[in-house]
């Protein structure tokens, strides 16, 4: 799709969209009352061993995003209009720690890296649970920055003279070269005041941290800066490109375009990981929040995203690449361990006809989240329970689909319990919208409606952000919202039933 020009030589908008498994160069832009992207390039993302641990190539990636914002340019130029500016989201809690120098320590950690939880236990010996989540509102998860920076330490990692730079304002650096940290993100560390709406100086100090750690705050539709002359002559856009903050969190920017129509909502961006959650004014910070282990984490315009992590499409996706390998290893497409050929829309439409009334998982289990055998670790898990769970690939995929939407069930009504806030529909947006069987399931589990769709949520979320900055798009979330629900088609499912609208 080409977008209809918003503003004089400032129509178009790069969203730099990578999420854990896969990253997008989007070009988007703003007209007639909608929003309307192109993807120009795609590229993979995963982790990759090294020195026995699991980090992300940022290089790699890097040298993509650069190809990607070339892509951006000759899309531009084909159309007569020109890139105006640029936003980058990725996944939250990894950042790179560069030098004064500007030079990359070392390939980024990734979170899926069990060091984090190892020092779980020192983090909470100098700041205890209740501390932390009276200022921070975070969840629990052994792979927040706070415990990873905790296990530099405890490595022997001299952090003097060092900054962290989460990994879209470390993407943002080296192509401006001016070191921020967007708030979204920030408020994903364990160690941002989600009421100040700042850095928990104190904790940084609490842990022999150094207060310069992370750069200055910046927030969604804030300027970083411009394209560094080197890189605008490399991708053929102009030295006079900005770089503009957007909700860098990838969940920040989903949020963001959520299509509703009335605030009673709560929504799911369901991809790698599914984050269930409604949006409110305030954090809650109660000690029954903490116990549910609910995450109080910024969002566009100073909202909060009141939410829990709830385990993703990870589990299916790490199921089909076992199975896949099972295949290879057995040298044909589908073998003896394998018996429907390995097409996910073949096992939805099977898994679909599948009784109701399965066995269930508990799909936040800390075992589910490193790479390796997923449906040997899901069966091991039903057993583990009293249960019984058959090896035929499609009792797998119903058992994840039936656990997800028992998941996203709970966590809803707990949402609304704790928050105090009405849920009338759930928005389910990113890729797990897709899914029609995760979707219906979900309809039937929490017996509320359920909209589907946008697919490419994070990247209009991004966008928009910058077209408002632009000038170029309405300044309230509510009218940003409205153009979402203008430029694409939904999907309702109700309890037991489905209507296209």
């Amino acid at each position: 799709m080409t977008a209809a020009p918003a503003v004089p030589g400032a129509a178009l908008f790069a969203a730099v969209d990578i999420g854990a498994s896969s990253g997008r160069v989007i070009v988007g832009g703003v007209g007639g009352g909608k929003a309307e992207l192109h993807v120009v390039h795609r590229f993979p993302n995963g982790v990759m061993e090294h020195d026995g641990a699991l980090h992300w190539d940022f290089d790699a990636l890097f040298a993509e995003v650069l190809i990607g914002l070339a892509a951006a340019a000759d899309h531009a130029a084909a159309v007569g209009d020109v890139i105006a500016s640029i936003g980058i989201d990725t996944w939250a809690v990894d950042y790179g720690l560069v030098d004064g120098t500007g030079t990359l320590a070392n390939q980024p950690f990734s979170y899926r890296d069990g060091r984090g939880a190892t020092q779980v236990g020192r983090v909470h010996g100098v700041l205890g649970p209740d501390r932390l989540y009276e200022t921070t509102g975070l969840q629990h998860l052994p792979f927040n920055t706070i415990f990873q920076l905790a296990a530099e330490q405890a490595a022997g990692r001299n952090l003097a003279g060092l900054q962290a730079l989460l990994i879209p304002d470390l993407i943002a650096f080296k192509l401006t070269g001016n070191r921020r940290t967007e708030s979204t993100n920030a408020s994903t560390t364990g160690l941002y005041d989600a009421v100040a709406g700042d850095w928990a100086t104190e904790f940084l100090a609490a842990l022999d941290l150094s207060a310069e750690l992370f750069p200055p705050l910046i927030e969604p539709g804030e300027t970083i800066g411009t394209l560094l002359p080197e890189l605008a002559g490399r991708t053929g856009l102009t030295a006079a490109t900005l770089v503009v903050a957007v909700g860098s969190h990838d969940t920040a920017s989903a949020v963001a375009a959520v299509p509703a129509t009335a605030p009673n909502f709560a929504y799911i961006s369901s991809g790698t990981w599914s984050l269930v959650g409604v949006e409110l004014d305030a954090p809650v910070l109660s000690q029954a929040s903490r116990s549910a282990n609910f995450t109080n984490e910024r969002g566009v315009d100073g909202t909060t995203r009141y939410l829990r992590n709830v385990g993703g499409l990870w589990l299916l996706s790490e199921s089909m690449r076992r199975w896949e390998k099972e295949a290879h290893d057995a040298g044909s497409p589908a073998s003896a361990s394998a018996p429907l050929a390995l097409s996910l829309a073949g096992l939805l439409a099977a898994a679909a006809a599948e009784p109701a009334g399965g066995p269930l998982i508990d799909v936040d289990s800390e075992d589910f989240i490193a790479p390796g055998n997923m449906p040997e670790r899901i069966r091991a898990a039903v057993n583990a329970a009293g249960g019984t769970l058959e090896t035929r690939q499609v009792a797998v995929v119903r058992c994840i689909l039936d656990s997800l939407a028992a998941s996203y069930a709970t966590t809803v009504h707990q949402a609304a319990q704790l928050s105090g806030k009405s849920v009338d529909v759930i928005h389910i947006v990113g890729g797990g919208s897709q899914n029609e069987l995760l979707c219906q399931l979900t309809a039937n589990a929490t017996g509320l409606p359920v909209v589907a769709g946008p697919v490419e949520a994070t990247a209009l979320g991004n966008v928009l952000v910058q077209a408002r900055a632009a000038g170029a798009a309405p300044q309230s979330l509510g009218e940003l919202r409205a153009m979402v629900t203008a430029s694409g088609c939904s999907v309702y499912y109700q309890p037991r039933d489905r209507v296209v609208i």
